[in-house]
């Protein structure tokens, strides 16, 4: 048997890490692309105003820092902003983000915002009074807000199910199962949840308060 530090095999091992790396970073160039493409409008694809379960319940959220995971052209970071809130956007589009200042400029609010790759982003503990995540699914990063969020802080999620299915062509592995928003979030106490379904379009909606430390 060779020794594992065949020069040989090294070399393999290192060209396959090269590989895979390569492959990794352009599929995520690819996202960026993408979506600044679509972005790359006047008009704003999702509208200007937030989702209404964000508008009936922003009340509940404790005032402090915000951090709009994915926050695409804004309009649910920048009205928590005309709020009060301290709002922190991450997205992997840079034209989606400049779309939300420019959206936070019209209504006379400032934004943060920072352009990542959210598929290798590392949440900080202890670090949010609200997380706010909107039609983005990505369940590893779902596992962190909890740690991420201040005692007291809260979680606001909402995006489609697999009842969304029944309406249209789209990825299962991009909706949510049902009850799952309850399960992801089970160590939390829940303050609202919901499952819509109009006969058009299905989502789960969720706010929930981290108790401990």
């Amino acid at each position: 048997m060779k020794s594992f530090r065949d020069p040989k095999h090294i070399a393999v091992l290192i060209t396959l890490f090269l590989l895979v790396s390569s492959s990794v970073a352009f599929a995520h160039s690819k996202d960026k692309d993408r979506w600044d493409n679509k972005y790359d409008t006047e008009v704003y694809l999702f509208g200007e105003k937030p989702i209404p379960f964000l508008v009936e319940n922003a009340h509940l959220l404790p005032k402090g820092k915000v951090l709009d995971i994915a926050m695409g052209e804004g309009r649910n970071g920048v009205y928590l902003a005309t709020q009060g809130f301290e709002v922190i956007g991450l997205d992997i589009s840079a034209t989606g983000l400049k779309k939300a200042h420019r959206l936070a400029e019209k209504n006379n609010v400032t934004i943060e915002t920072r352009v990542v790759d959210l598929e290798s982003f590392t949440l900080a503990p202890n670090s949010y009074d609200v997380i706010l995540c909107t039609y983005y699914m990505q369940r590893d990063l779902f596992k962190q807000f909890q740690s991420a969020l201040k005692p007291g802080g809260m979680i606001v999620v909402e995006t489609y199910n697999v009842d969304y299915l029944k309406y249209t062509r789209f990825s299962r592995k991009w909706a949510l199962d049902t009850n799952e928003l309850l399960d992801i979030f089970k160590g939390m106490r829940v303050i609202r949840y919901q499952d819509y379904d109009d006969g058009k379009e299905a989502y789960s909606s969720i706010i929930a308060e981290k108790t401990s430390p």
